[in-house]
């Protein structure tokens, strides 16, 4: 049985630090959205479709960058999104209109494609062993919740006390943090010519005319769309139902604290079963959840409660789904085909965040999304059953070998 060793541990911890940071970072958007609405006079549409754009724009640019990661490494590529990042960040603290919240975002975005999952992602997992890399995408998932249970508390504090201005310069020198954390993850290596053993083109194509797939890409839209709408509209929606401002912060932070316990169980459970089966179960859960919030009263308890549970299903689906990746196509290309399943991710996320924003200025209520986040968890959960979960041909001679 394969161990992980010492510095195996280094970039593993040192990669969910700077995931850590990355995520946790935007998970408090949402806390802004109200108040820069109605400082800068504008509707809510207008700052949850900039948020879609940072999505989106993380989505395209994440195949690039993990294309870069896998051929040249993950430290030259983390270090651009840092500085992208604290570049947002500023822009956003001095921003007077839509045109700066669309800009900020937009470079916000552009960092989380350069400093993300994508990038470590790959990276992490083409140096530790093939029986090991679930648990090792679990932990380095856990690092996102971790940072958003830990960072939502600091953002809102320092909205409340200095204001959302300065707040996201606050922010902006938080994120100076990731770079030793990148100095970290230099051990991890790149894929080699000989190691890859195929052109870009190549991994493409096989992806590409791969019906699993798109099978998985399509799915992996579903959880962008909701976890984007609860993270960028909950504490508004919950503000609407006269609820207390110290809930949504309180909910989402609970999202992250058993989500960090639930991504490490999803490793575990993708290494010991199919993981195109678990996710299955995770999306009909998650539409149960979305059924039991929408149909029980309100209350304390029944928004805490929907957000430890959702908490449990929440990047969950990380793990399994670059997993699953990894298990069909092999880790040389890991970063950037994981980045292109991510983009439809990311689609889903501009969905999420911009129409919770047009439906609610438009009707006046949330309720439309909610009941469009349980219908996309039951079509979620039939994209992935029929996915075939063994590796392609190509890798059958090598795995033959290592037998």
């Amino acid at each position: 049985m394969a161990t992980l060793t010492r510095s195996m541990w280094i970039v593993i911890c040192c990669g969910a630090a700077l995931i850590t940071v990355t995520m946790g970072l935007r998970a408090g958007f949402g806390l802004f959205l109200a108040p820069i609405s109605v400082d800068l006079g504008m509707g809510r549409e207008v700052f949850a479709f900039a948020v879609a754009v940072q999505n989106l724009v993380w989505g395209v640019a994440s195949p690039f960058f993990g294309g870069l990661a896998d051929k040249y490494g993950a430290v030259r590529v983390s270090i651009a999104g840092t500085a992208l990042y604290i570049a947002g960040l500023m822009l956003m603290a001095f921003t007077t209109g839509p045109f700066q919240v669309i800009a900020g975002n937009l470079l916000i975005g552009l960092a989380m494609g350069a400093a993300g999952l994508s990038t470590v992602i790959g990276s992490v997992s083409r140096m530790v062993p093939a029986e090991k890399r679930s648990l090792v995408l679990g932990i380095l998932t856990a690092g996102g919740s971790i940072g958003q249970f830990a960072l939502l508390p600091v953002t809102q504090v320092l909205i409340d006390e200095l204001g959302w201005s300065a707040a996201f310069i606050g922010l902006a020198i938080v994120a100076c943090t990731m770079f030793p954390m990148i100095w970290g993850v230099r051990e991890a290596p790149k894929a080699s010519a000989s190691a890859r053993g195929q052109t870009v083109r190549q991994a493409l194509g096989e992806a590409f005319t791969h019906r699993g797939f798109w099978l998985l890409t399509l799915g992996f839209f579903v959880c962008g769309f909701q976890t984007v709408f609860i993270v960028i509209h909950l504490p508004a929606y919950l503000g609407d139902k006269g609820m207390p401002a110290w809930l949504g912060v309180t909910t989402l932070m609970l999202v992250g604290l058993f989500n960090i316990i639930a991504s490490y169980v999803a490793g575990v459970l993708g290494g010991r079963f199919q993981k195109k089966n678990v996710l299955t179960i995770l999306y009909l859960l998650r539409s149960l959840v979305f059924l039991l919030f929408i149909l029980l009263p309100l209350s304390n308890f029944t928004v805490l409660a929907f957000g430890a549970l959702l908490g449990l299903l929440w990047l969950s689906t990380v793990p399994l789904t670059s997993g699953l990746i990894g298990t069909v196509f092999g880790p040389a290309y890991m970063s950037m085909l994981y980045g292109v399943v991510f983009f439809s991710h990311q689609i889903g996320s501009f969905f999420g965040a911009w129409l919770g924003g047009k439906l609610y200025d438009m009707f006046g209520s949330y309720d439309a999304m909610w009941w469009i986040s349980v219908a996309l968890g039951l079509g979620a959960a039939a994209l992935h059953w029929p996915i075939a979960e063994k590796p392609v041909a190509r890798l059958a001679p090598a795995m033959g070998a290592a037998e």
